[in-house]
Protein backbone atom coordinates (compact mmCIF):
# COMPACT_ATOMS: atom_id res chain seq x y z
CA UNK A 1 0.00 0.00 0.00
CA UNK A 2 1.25 3.49 -0.86
CA UNK A 3 2.62 5.55 2.02
CA UNK A 4 3.73 9.15 1.50
CA UNK A 5 5.94 8.98 4.60
CA UNK A 6 7.90 6.10 3.09
CA UNK A 7 8.73 8.10 -0.03
CA UNK A 8 8.99 11.64 1.43
CA UNK A 9 12.77 11.51 1.80
CA UNK A 10 13.22 10.21 -1.75
CA UNK A 11 10.86 12.78 -3.25
CA UNK A 12 12.84 15.56 -1.57
CA UNK A 13 16.26 14.17 -2.53
CA UNK A 14 15.23 13.65 -6.15
CA UNK A 15 13.71 17.13 -6.43
CA UNK A 16 16.84 18.74 -4.91
CA UNK A 17 18.91 17.22 -7.69
CA UNK A 18 16.28 17.61 -10.40
CA UNK A 19 15.43 21.28 -9.87
CA UNK A 20 18.79 22.69 -11.06
CA UNK A 21 18.81 20.24 -13.97
CA UNK A 22 15.25 21.26 -14.85
CA UNK A 23 16.22 24.93 -14.86
CA UNK A 24 19.21 24.11 -17.09
CA UNK A 25 17.07 22.07 -19.47
CA UNK A 26 14.37 24.70 -19.55
CA UNK A 27 17.12 27.16 -20.42
CA UNK A 28 17.70 25.15 -23.61
CA UNK A 29 13.99 25.26 -24.36
CA UNK A 30 13.90 28.96 -23.52
CA UNK A 31 16.55 29.54 -26.18
CA UNK A 32 14.64 27.41 -28.69
CA UNK A 33 11.45 29.21 -27.70
CA UNK A 34 13.16 32.58 -28.12
CA UNK A 35 14.57 31.55 -31.50
CA UNK A 36 11.12 30.51 -32.69
CA UNK A 37 9.30 33.55 -31.32
CA UNK A 38 11.89 36.08 -32.51
CA UNK A 39 12.28 34.51 -35.93
CA UNK A 40 8.52 33.98 -36.21
CA UNK A 41 7.90 37.64 -35.39
CA UNK A 42 10.69 38.61 -37.77
CA UNK A 43 8.79 36.81 -40.54
CA UNK A 44 5.36 38.14 -39.55
CA UNK A 45 2.68 36.53 -41.74
CA UNK A 46 5.38 34.81 -43.81
CA UNK A 47 5.85 31.28 -42.35
CA UNK A 48 9.18 30.73 -44.18
CA UNK A 49 11.63 32.02 -41.50
CA UNK A 50 9.95 29.96 -38.75
CA UNK A 51 9.80 26.91 -41.02
CA UNK A 52 13.53 27.33 -41.79
CA UNK A 53 14.49 27.39 -38.11
CA UNK A 54 12.17 24.46 -37.49
CA UNK A 55 13.84 22.39 -40.19
CA UNK A 56 17.36 23.40 -39.13
CA UNK A 57 16.70 22.54 -35.48
CA UNK A 58 14.99 19.29 -36.42
CA UNK A 59 17.88 17.84 -38.43
CA UNK A 60 20.71 19.21 -36.27
CA UNK A 61 18.92 17.77 -33.23
CA UNK A 62 19.88 14.27 -34.41
CA UNK A 63 23.56 15.15 -34.13
CA UNK A 64 23.10 17.10 -30.90
CA UNK A 65 21.18 14.40 -29.04
CA UNK A 66 23.50 11.61 -30.20
CA UNK A 67 26.56 13.59 -29.16
CA UNK A 68 25.04 14.33 -25.75
CA UNK A 69 24.08 10.68 -25.31
CA UNK A 70 27.71 9.63 -25.73
CA UNK A 71 28.66 11.89 -22.81
CA UNK A 72 25.94 10.69 -20.41
CA UNK A 73 27.73 7.44 -19.61
CA UNK A 74 30.15 9.46 -17.48
CA UNK A 75 27.50 10.33 -14.85
CA UNK A 76 26.67 6.81 -13.53
CA UNK A 77 30.36 5.82 -13.62
CA UNK A 78 31.30 8.84 -11.49
CA UNK A 79 28.23 8.34 -9.28
CA UNK A 80 29.27 4.81 -8.34
CA UNK A 81 32.88 5.89 -7.62
CA UNK A 82 31.70 8.91 -5.62
CA UNK A 83 29.69 6.65 -3.31
CA UNK A 84 32.81 4.52 -2.86
CA UNK A 85 35.14 7.52 -2.28
CA UNK A 86 37.48 6.62 -5.17
CA UNK A 87 38.85 10.01 -6.26
CA UNK A 88 41.77 8.72 -8.33
CA UNK A 89 39.53 6.62 -10.54
CA UNK A 90 37.09 9.54 -10.82
CA UNK A 91 39.91 11.87 -11.92
CA UNK A 92 40.96 9.29 -14.49
CA UNK A 93 37.48 9.22 -16.00
CA UNK A 94 37.38 13.03 -16.05
CA UNK A 95 40.67 13.29 -17.95
CA UNK A 96 39.67 10.59 -20.43
CA UNK A 97 36.26 12.22 -20.89
CA UNK A 98 37.77 15.62 -21.73
CA UNK A 99 39.98 14.09 -24.43
CA UNK A 100 37.34 11.71 -25.80
CA UNK A 101 34.50 14.23 -25.90
CA UNK A 102 36.71 16.84 -27.60
CA UNK A 103 37.65 14.34 -30.32
CA UNK A 104 34.03 13.22 -30.74
CA UNK A 105 32.91 16.85 -30.86
CA UNK A 106 35.20 17.50 -33.82
CA UNK A 107 33.90 14.41 -35.59
CA UNK A 108 30.29 15.45 -35.06
CA UNK A 109 30.96 18.93 -36.45
CA UNK A 110 32.45 17.39 -39.60
CA UNK A 111 29.62 14.85 -39.83
CA UNK A 112 26.88 17.46 -39.63
CA UNK A 113 28.50 19.70 -42.23
CA UNK A 114 29.04 16.69 -44.51
CA UNK A 115 25.27 16.00 -44.49
CA UNK A 116 24.30 19.44 -45.81
CA UNK A 117 23.65 18.23 -49.41
CA UNK A 118 21.35 15.52 -48.03
CA UNK A 119 18.96 18.12 -46.64
CA UNK A 120 17.71 18.75 -50.17
CA UNK A 121 16.77 15.08 -50.54
CA UNK A 122 14.25 14.97 -47.68
CA UNK A 123 11.27 16.17 -49.69
CA UNK A 124 11.15 19.62 -48.09
CA UNK A 125 10.34 22.86 -49.95
CA UNK A 126 13.59 24.07 -51.52
CA UNK A 127 13.09 27.61 -50.21
CA UNK A 128 12.85 26.27 -46.64
CA UNK A 129 16.11 24.31 -46.99
CA UNK A 130 17.88 27.30 -48.55
CA UNK A 131 16.82 29.54 -45.66
CA UNK A 132 17.75 26.91 -43.05
CA UNK A 133 21.26 26.16 -44.32
CA UNK A 134 23.20 29.03 -42.61
CA UNK A 135 21.44 28.30 -39.31
CA UNK A 136 22.17 24.58 -39.68
CA UNK A 137 25.89 25.28 -40.22
CA UNK A 138 26.12 27.43 -37.10
CA UNK A 139 24.46 24.69 -35.06
CA UNK A 140 27.09 22.26 -36.36
CA UNK A 141 29.99 24.44 -35.22
CA UNK A 142 28.43 24.78 -31.76
CA UNK A 143 28.64 21.01 -31.15
CA UNK A 144 32.35 21.11 -30.29
CA UNK A 145 32.17 23.50 -27.30
CA UNK A 146 28.98 21.77 -26.12
CA UNK A 147 30.71 18.37 -26.08
CA UNK A 148 33.72 19.77 -24.22
CA UNK A 149 31.48 21.35 -21.59
CA UNK A 150 29.66 18.02 -21.15
CA UNK A 151 32.79 16.45 -19.63
CA UNK A 152 32.65 18.90 -16.74
CA UNK A 153 28.86 18.95 -16.48
CA UNK A 154 28.40 15.18 -16.30
CA UNK A 155 31.25 14.82 -13.83
CA UNK A 156 29.61 17.38 -11.55
CA UNK A 157 26.25 15.63 -11.96
CA UNK A 158 27.88 12.36 -10.95
CA UNK A 159 29.13 13.79 -7.64
CA UNK A 160 25.69 15.28 -6.99
CA UNK A 161 26.49 18.91 -7.87
CA UNK A 162 23.77 19.90 -10.31
CA UNK A 163 23.69 23.58 -9.30
CA UNK A 164 26.91 24.77 -10.97
CA UNK A 165 26.08 23.35 -14.42
CA UNK A 166 22.70 25.05 -14.06
CA UNK A 167 24.30 28.43 -13.35
CA UNK A 168 26.72 28.12 -16.28
CA UNK A 169 24.02 27.08 -18.68
CA UNK A 170 21.64 29.82 -17.56
CA UNK A 171 24.33 32.48 -18.00
CA UNK A 172 25.02 31.25 -21.52
CA UNK A 173 21.34 30.86 -22.39
CA UNK A 174 20.59 34.43 -21.33
CA UNK A 175 23.54 35.56 -23.45
CA UNK A 176 22.04 33.62 -26.35
CA UNK A 177 18.74 35.47 -26.08
CA UNK A 178 20.47 38.86 -25.90
CA UNK A 179 22.58 38.01 -28.93
CA UNK A 180 19.39 36.94 -30.75
CA UNK A 181 18.13 40.49 -30.40
CA UNK A 182 21.39 41.82 -31.77
CA UNK A 183 21.88 39.51 -34.74
CA UNK A 184 18.33 38.59 -35.84
CA UNK A 185 17.08 42.19 -35.96
CA UNK A 186 20.42 43.98 -36.48
CA UNK A 187 20.55 45.91 -33.21
CA UNK A 188 23.58 47.82 -31.79
CA UNK A 189 25.05 48.32 -35.23
CA UNK A 190 25.15 44.60 -36.10
CA UNK A 191 23.92 43.44 -39.53
CA UNK A 192 20.33 42.19 -39.76
CA UNK A 193 20.89 38.43 -40.22
CA UNK A 194 17.44 36.95 -39.59
CA UNK A 195 17.53 33.14 -39.34
CA UNK A 196 21.34 33.00 -39.57
CA UNK A 197 21.59 35.45 -36.66
CA UNK A 198 19.77 33.00 -34.38
CA UNK A 199 22.38 30.34 -35.23
CA UNK A 200 25.31 32.72 -34.63
CA UNK A 201 23.91 33.65 -31.21
CA UNK A 202 23.74 29.96 -30.26
CA UNK A 203 27.33 29.34 -31.39
CA UNK A 204 28.78 32.28 -29.45
CA UNK A 205 26.92 31.45 -26.25
CA UNK A 206 27.95 27.79 -26.36
CA UNK A 207 31.60 28.77 -26.80
CA UNK A 208 31.45 30.36 -23.36
CA UNK A 209 30.23 27.16 -21.63
CA UNK A 210 33.51 25.18 -21.51
CA UNK A 211 35.41 28.33 -20.55
CA UNK A 212 33.22 28.74 -17.47
CA UNK A 213 33.44 25.01 -16.71
CA UNK A 214 37.25 25.02 -16.73
CA UNK A 215 37.27 28.20 -14.68
CA UNK A 216 35.07 26.68 -11.99
CA UNK A 217 37.24 23.58 -11.61
CA UNK A 218 40.38 25.73 -11.47
CA UNK A 219 39.06 28.04 -8.76
CA UNK A 220 37.06 25.79 -6.41
CA UNK A 221 39.06 24.12 -3.64
CA UNK A 222 36.49 21.32 -3.37
CA UNK A 223 37.65 19.90 -6.70
CA UNK A 224 41.41 20.37 -6.26
CA UNK A 225 41.61 16.80 -4.97
CA UNK A 226 40.45 15.71 -8.41
CA UNK A 227 42.37 18.23 -10.53
CA UNK A 228 45.61 17.55 -8.63
CA UNK A 229 45.24 13.87 -9.51
CA UNK A 230 44.89 14.56 -13.23
CA UNK A 231 48.68 14.74 -13.63
CA UNK A 232 49.01 11.23 -12.21
CA UNK A 233 46.55 9.77 -14.70
CA UNK A 234 47.90 8.30 -17.91
CA UNK A 235 45.62 7.97 -20.87
CA UNK A 236 44.76 4.36 -21.62
CA UNK A 237 42.45 2.29 -23.75
CA UNK A 238 40.59 0.79 -20.77
CA UNK A 239 38.98 4.01 -19.54
CA UNK A 240 38.17 5.20 -23.07
CA UNK A 241 36.51 1.83 -23.63
CA UNK A 242 34.52 2.08 -20.39
CA UNK A 243 33.19 5.52 -21.35
CA UNK A 244 32.18 4.29 -24.80
CA UNK A 245 30.71 1.07 -23.40
CA UNK A 246 28.38 3.13 -21.23
CA UNK A 247 27.85 6.04 -23.60
CA UNK A 248 27.27 4.28 -26.90
CA UNK A 249 24.07 2.40 -25.94
CA UNK A 250 22.70 5.58 -24.35
CA UNK A 251 23.50 7.57 -27.49
CA UNK A 252 21.95 4.90 -29.70
CA UNK A 253 18.77 4.88 -27.62
CA UNK A 254 18.52 8.68 -27.77
CA UNK A 255 19.25 8.63 -31.51
CA UNK A 256 16.48 6.12 -32.22
CA UNK A 257 14.00 8.11 -30.16
CA UNK A 258 14.99 11.37 -31.82
CA UNK A 259 14.73 9.78 -35.27
CA UNK A 260 11.03 9.18 -34.61
CA UNK A 261 10.50 12.84 -33.79
CA UNK A 262 12.70 14.08 -36.63
CA UNK A 263 11.03 11.85 -39.23
CA UNK A 264 7.71 13.13 -37.96
CA UNK A 265 8.94 16.63 -38.77
CA UNK A 266 10.18 15.46 -42.17
CA UNK A 267 6.77 13.95 -42.94
CA UNK A 268 5.18 17.24 -41.92
CA UNK A 269 7.27 18.86 -44.64
CA UNK A 270 5.56 16.61 -47.19
CA UNK A 271 2.42 18.67 -46.57
CA UNK A 272 3.47 22.35 -46.57
CA UNK A 273 5.19 25.14 -44.62
CA UNK A 274 2.06 25.54 -42.44
CA UNK A 275 2.39 21.95 -41.21
CA UNK A 276 6.12 22.43 -40.56
CA UNK A 277 5.50 25.57 -38.50
CA UNK A 278 2.59 24.05 -36.55
CA UNK A 279 4.66 20.97 -35.79
CA UNK A 280 7.51 23.16 -34.54
CA UNK A 281 5.17 24.96 -32.14
CA UNK A 282 3.72 21.69 -30.80
CA UNK A 283 7.16 20.10 -30.48
CA UNK A 284 8.58 23.15 -28.71
CA UNK A 285 5.84 22.95 -26.08
CA UNK A 286 6.17 19.18 -25.82
CA UNK A 287 9.92 19.53 -25.40
CA UNK A 288 9.42 22.11 -22.65
CA UNK A 289 7.39 19.59 -20.65
CA UNK A 290 9.86 16.85 -21.52
CA UNK A 291 12.80 18.79 -20.11
CA UNK A 292 11.29 18.51 -16.63
CA UNK A 293 11.05 14.78 -17.24
CA UNK A 294 14.68 14.71 -18.38
CA UNK A 295 15.62 16.47 -15.15
CA UNK A 296 13.86 13.85 -13.02
CA UNK A 297 15.42 11.10 -15.14
CA UNK A 298 18.91 12.60 -14.71
CA UNK A 299 18.35 13.05 -10.98
CA UNK A 300 17.28 9.44 -10.50
CA UNK A 301 20.31 8.28 -12.49
CA UNK A 302 22.49 10.07 -9.94
CA UNK A 303 20.50 8.76 -6.98
CA UNK A 304 20.42 5.19 -8.23
CA UNK A 305 24.12 5.23 -9.17
CA UNK A 306 25.00 6.30 -5.61
CA UNK A 307 22.83 3.48 -4.22
CA UNK A 308 24.42 1.10 -6.70
CA UNK A 309 27.90 2.12 -5.52
CA UNK A 310 26.84 1.61 -1.88
CA UNK A 311 25.08 -1.67 -2.79
CA UNK A 312 21.88 -0.46 -1.08
CA UNK A 313 19.06 -2.22 -2.94
CA UNK A 314 16.14 -0.97 -0.86
CA UNK A 315 17.06 2.71 -1.25
CA UNK A 316 17.60 2.04 -4.93
CA UNK A 317 14.09 0.61 -5.21
CA UNK A 318 12.44 3.44 -3.27
CA UNK A 319 14.33 6.12 -5.21
CA UNK A 320 13.23 4.55 -8.48
CA UNK A 321 9.57 4.39 -7.49
CA UNK A 322 9.59 7.93 -6.10
CA UNK A 323 10.88 9.31 -9.40
CA UNK A 324 8.10 7.51 -11.29
CA UNK A 325 5.49 9.00 -8.96
CA UNK A 326 6.86 12.50 -9.53
CA UNK A 327 6.89 12.21 -13.30
CA UNK A 328 3.31 10.94 -13.50
CA UNK A 329 2.19 13.93 -11.44
CA UNK A 330 4.09 16.39 -13.62
CA UNK A 331 2.98 14.98 -16.96
CA UNK A 332 -0.67 14.91 -15.88
CA UNK A 333 -0.38 18.62 -15.09
CA UNK A 334 1.39 19.33 -18.41
CA UNK A 335 -1.29 17.47 -20.37
CA UNK A 336 -4.04 19.57 -18.78
CA UNK A 337 -2.20 22.81 -19.60
CA UNK A 338 -1.77 21.82 -23.24
CA UNK A 339 -5.46 21.01 -23.60
CA UNK A 340 -6.78 24.08 -21.78
CA UNK A 341 -4.45 26.58 -23.50
CA UNK A 342 -4.25 24.93 -26.92
CA UNK A 343 -5.81 27.91 -28.72
CA UNK A 344 -3.86 30.59 -26.86
CA UNK A 345 -0.28 29.23 -26.87
CA UNK A 346 0.23 29.12 -30.68
CA UNK A 347 -0.59 32.84 -30.91
CA UNK A 348 2.68 33.54 -29.08
CA UNK A 349 4.63 32.16 -32.04
CA UNK A 350 2.84 33.45 -35.13
CA UNK A 351 -0.05 35.49 -36.47
CA UNK A 352 -0.78 33.00 -39.28
CA UNK A 353 -4.31 31.69 -38.63
CA UNK A 354 -3.74 28.37 -40.42
CA UNK A 355 -0.67 27.61 -38.34
CA UNK A 356 -2.50 28.52 -35.12
CA UNK A 357 -5.46 26.27 -35.96
CA UNK A 358 -3.32 23.23 -36.80
CA UNK A 359 -0.98 23.72 -33.82
CA UNK A 360 -3.96 23.75 -31.43
CA UNK A 361 -5.04 20.33 -32.76
CA UNK A 362 -1.53 18.92 -32.45
CA UNK A 363 -1.27 20.11 -28.84
CA UNK A 364 -4.21 17.88 -27.88
CA UNK A 365 -2.30 14.90 -29.26
CA UNK A 366 0.87 15.99 -27.47
CA UNK A 367 -1.18 15.97 -24.26
CA UNK A 368 -2.40 12.43 -24.96
CA UNK A 369 1.07 10.87 -24.81
CA UNK A 370 2.51 12.89 -21.90
CA UNK A 371 2.35 10.17 -19.22
CA UNK A 372 3.87 7.53 -21.50
CA UNK A 373 6.65 9.96 -22.42
CA UNK A 374 7.43 10.67 -18.78
CA UNK A 375 7.45 7.04 -17.70
CA UNK A 376 9.71 5.87 -20.51
CA UNK A 377 12.25 8.67 -19.99
CA UNK A 378 12.57 8.22 -16.22
CA UNK A 379 12.64 4.44 -16.57
CA UNK A 380 15.58 4.77 -18.95
CA UNK A 381 17.24 7.05 -16.38
CA UNK A 382 16.82 4.35 -13.73
CA UNK A 383 18.38 1.74 -16.02
CA UNK A 384 21.34 4.08 -16.63
CA UNK A 385 21.82 4.30 -12.88
CA UNK A 386 21.88 0.50 -12.75
CA UNK A 387 24.50 0.64 -15.56
CA UNK A 388 22.11 -1.65 -17.43
CA UNK A 389 22.39 0.14 -20.76
CA UNK A 390 22.75 -2.66 -23.33
CA UNK A 391 19.00 -3.35 -23.38
CA UNK A 392 17.79 0.21 -23.94
CA UNK A 393 18.65 0.54 -27.67
CA UNK A 394 16.65 -2.63 -28.36
CA UNK A 395 13.65 -1.23 -26.50
CA UNK A 396 13.93 1.99 -28.50
CA UNK A 397 14.28 0.18 -31.83
CA UNK A 398 11.08 -1.78 -31.25
CA UNK A 399 9.17 1.21 -29.89
CA UNK A 400 10.19 3.93 -32.33
CA UNK A 401 11.48 2.33 -35.52
CA UNK A 402 9.22 -0.73 -35.67
CA UNK A 403 6.05 0.93 -34.29
CA UNK A 404 6.10 4.72 -33.99
CA UNK A 405 7.21 5.68 -37.49
CA UNK A 406 5.16 3.08 -39.44
CA UNK A 407 1.98 3.80 -37.45
CA UNK A 408 2.45 7.56 -37.94
CA UNK A 409 2.91 7.12 -41.69
CA UNK A 410 -0.06 4.76 -41.90
CA UNK A 411 -2.40 7.13 -40.10
CA UNK A 412 -1.08 10.31 -41.68
CA UNK A 413 -0.93 9.26 -45.32
CA UNK A 414 -2.48 5.85 -46.00
CA UNK A 415 -5.55 6.55 -43.85
CA UNK A 416 -5.43 10.21 -44.94
CA UNK A 417 -5.63 11.63 -41.40
CA UNK A 418 -3.10 14.35 -42.21
CA UNK A 419 -0.64 15.91 -39.72
CA UNK A 420 -2.72 14.81 -36.72
CA UNK A 421 -2.56 11.20 -37.89
CA UNK A 422 1.24 11.29 -37.86
CA UNK A 423 1.18 12.17 -34.15
CA UNK A 424 -0.80 9.02 -33.32
CA UNK A 425 2.40 7.03 -33.85
CA UNK A 426 3.79 8.53 -30.64
CA UNK A 427 1.10 6.83 -28.55
CA UNK A 428 2.27 3.43 -29.74
CA UNK A 429 6.00 4.18 -29.61
CA UNK A 430 6.17 5.92 -26.25
CA UNK A 431 3.69 3.51 -24.66
CA UNK A 432 5.70 0.46 -25.74
CA UNK A 433 8.97 2.00 -24.55
CA UNK A 434 7.48 2.78 -21.13
CA UNK A 435 6.03 -0.70 -20.60
CA UNK A 436 9.20 -2.55 -21.63
CA UNK A 437 11.50 -0.33 -19.56
CA UNK A 438 9.32 -0.69 -16.45
CA UNK A 439 9.36 -4.46 -16.88
CA UNK A 440 13.16 -4.42 -17.11
CA UNK A 441 13.45 -2.35 -13.92
CA UNK A 442 11.35 -4.83 -11.96
CA UNK A 443 13.53 -7.68 -13.20
CA UNK A 444 16.81 -5.91 -12.33
CA UNK A 445 15.64 -5.01 -8.83
CA UNK A 446 14.86 -8.68 -8.26
CA UNK A 447 18.32 -9.65 -9.50
CA UNK A 448 20.02 -7.07 -7.26
CA UNK A 449 18.15 -8.39 -4.22
CA UNK A 450 19.55 -11.85 -4.88
CA UNK A 451 23.10 -10.65 -5.55
CA UNK A 452 23.43 -7.90 -2.93
CA UNK A 453 21.16 -9.37 -0.29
Amino acid sequence: MYSFAKYREHYAATLRLALPIAISQLGHILVQFADNVMVGRYGGDDPLPLAAVSFGVMISFIFFITAQGLTLGLTPLIGELYAQGDKLRSASYLKHAIVLFALLGGLFVCGQIFTEPLLYRLGQPVEVVDAAMPYYRMMAYSLFPMMLFSAFKNFLDGVGNTVVPMVIMMICNLLNILLNLVFIYGELGAPEMGVEGAGLATLLSRMLMPVLGVGYFALRSRYRDYTSLLKKVRLGVEDFASLMKMGFPIALQMLLESVAFVLTGVMMGWFDAVAISANQIAMTLGNAAFMIVVAVGSAVTIRVSHCYGARDVERMNLSSKASLHLVVLWNTFAALIFILLRHLIPQMFTTNEEVIALASQLLVLVASYQIFDGLQCVSIGILRGFQDVKIIPWISFLAYIALNIPVGYLCGFVLDMGPCGIYLGFLFGLGTSALLALKRIRRKIGEFRKIMG
